[in-house]
């Protein structure tokens, strides 16, 4: 088998990710993210068209009609809208947009159903999705920590940070909604690339105890040829997936597909290069996997 010199790259790896890193950050403070309904607070209204509902005519419909800055989507079928008002309307707004709509409509108009998310909810979302991608990233630093070793940890997890930030970037650089349905997906980015991250460690370890006379460097450039099929079949087809998902999945479901797209290319590229380059900035040595010792084992027992 011929070993790919990853590790040789680490350098450029490593400052392509601060930069990107860095662009994200900048855009936080700048841009910031365009936060959807569930975090801000307003008010949700779904419709049934008789006929197929054209979104422009409803959008223009809408904005003529006093509901400026309204997010008009597609819900399941052709015939059936979902419309999201900004903060600052009623609980009667569901009201007042079905009598516009049928005014407009060549068809009938049904309301199915009207939400009202109010700011003080929104900004308890955006806390408890701020808490659970905290307590998601101790967790799993405390099983890694356990399983393997605190290097370890402490490489995966600035690893998962990387690909938390920088999807999040993507989000903002784009201007594209982060509401409830993007959070899942950055929660299962971090479950994703975590599993690839582990599947490289655990050839790591195994390498160090059974390989004898390489550095450090040549155990994971070995680790990790030996392990990237697997790596590129399991993320290629999940991206084929993803994409079959952003493209045919319709308006509700475009924001959590893209978002686990980005989240699986960056976590496929992190568990090669992040993950293992800090692993061994942070020095990572055959002596840190050993395994512990019995009282009055043999000499031949200790040998692997």
């Amino acid at each position: 088998m011929r070993v790919i010199d990853f590790m040789g790259w680490r350098r450029i790896a490593l400052a392509i990710s601060v930069g990107f890193l860095l662009l994200s950050v900048a855009s936080f403070f700048t841009r910031q993210l365009a936060w959807g309904l569930d975090f801000t607070g307003g008010t949700l209204v779904e419709v049934h068209f008789a006929e197929t509902a054209e979104l422009a005519r409803v959008r223009a419909g809408l904005e003529q009609g006093g509901f400026p800055g309204a997010t008009v989507v597609a819900f399941g079928t052709d015939r059936d809208v979902l419309i999201r008002l900004p903060q600052g309307h009623t609980e009667m707004a569901g009201d007042a947009v079905l009598k516009l709509l049928r005014q407009d409509a060549t068809g009938g108009v049904e309301l199915r159903r009207t939400e009202f998310v109010g700011p003080q909810v929104g900004d308890e979302l955006r806390e408890q999705g701020g808490l659970a991608m905290l307590l998601a990233l101790g967790l799993i630093t405390l099983y890694i920590a356990f399983r393997f070793q605190l290097k370890f940890a402490v490489s995966a997890v600035i690893a998962l940070v990387h690909d938390i930030v920088i999807t999040l970037g993507f989000f903002s650089l784009t201007g594209l909604e982060f509401d409830l349905t993007v959070l899942a997906a950055i929660l299962a980015v971090i479950g994703y690339s975590l599993n690839d991250t582990i599947v490289v460690y655990d050839r790591i370890r195994e390498n160090f105890r059974k390989l004898r006379g390489l550095s450090p460097m040549e155990v994971v450039n070995r680790s990790i040829t030996e392990t990237l099929g697997r790596t590129l079949v399991t993320s290629l087809t999940t991206v084929l997936v993803l994409v079959s998902l952003a493209i045919f999945g319709g308006d509700m479901i475009f924001g959590f597909a893209l978002a686990l797209l980005v989240g699986v290319t960056v976590g496929t590229y992190s568990s090669i290069y992040m993950a293992s380059n800090i692993l061994l900035m942070l020095g990572v040595t055959k002596e840190d996997l050993m395994l512990p010792v019995r009282d009055g084992a043999d000499q031949d027992e200790l040998t692997p």
